[in-house]
């Protein structure tokens, strides 16, 4: 990653997240997985607990959205408290503020972090994703096209956040020179 500037990080990871949501579905797991590529971290762990965030957790609606929380969760491996230091309640602060800025952003592009809310905003209505009709309606109303734009978001603006921070753990950051765009 060393040859790469800060730009060509965010613009894969959103790329990617885009990618992986139409071709996998699930949008925590698909910008979990993009910000791992893009940072070129290695933590399958991560990925897996991302597992069922997914429209707002358990395919409820009813929940922040998966983009959000996947995002919250590459910016916690990164910048977070390690359970060492579980009981230094300042330790995890940056990552408390990043994740603030996460959230942010996601009110001000879609009025909420709420699953169904963005869908009633983007495509018009909600979708109970547990319902095999309802999915066949969220297909045909190209909702896979609509989380994508929101999973590209999302992980953008994580890697955004990340690499204008100058202070991540020097075993977790690709270099100096890519955090500072040199």
């Amino acid at each position: 990653m060393s040859n790469k500037n800060p730009e060509e990080i965010m613009k894969k990871a959103s790329e990617l997240a885009a990618k992986y949501e139409k071709e996998c579905t699930g949008c925590a797991q698909s910008v979990v997985a993009a910000l791992l590529d893009a940072f070129e971290v290695k933590n399958d762990d991560v990925f897996r607990a991302a597992s069922g965030l997914a429209d707002g957790i358990g395919l409820t609606g009813d929940g922040s959205c998966g983009a959000l929380t996947g995002g919250a969760m590459f910016i916690g491996l990164m910048t977070g408290r390690e359970r060492k230091d579980h009981k230094d309640m300042m330790k995890p602060m940056k990552s408390y503020l990043m994740c603030a800025a996460l959230h942010k952003d996601f009110i001000e592009r879609y009025g909420s972090c709420r699953c169904h809310d963005i869908q009633k905003k983007l495509i018009g209505r909600t979708f109970n994703l547990l319902d095999p009709a309802d999915l066949k309606a969220a297909a045909e109303h190209k909702m896979m096209e609509h989380c994508s734009g929101v999973t590209a978001n999302a992980a953008m603006k994580a890697a955004e956040l990340l690499l204008a921070d100058d202070k991540l753990p020097s075993k977790k950051r690709p270099t100096m020179k890519v955090l500072r765009g040199a």
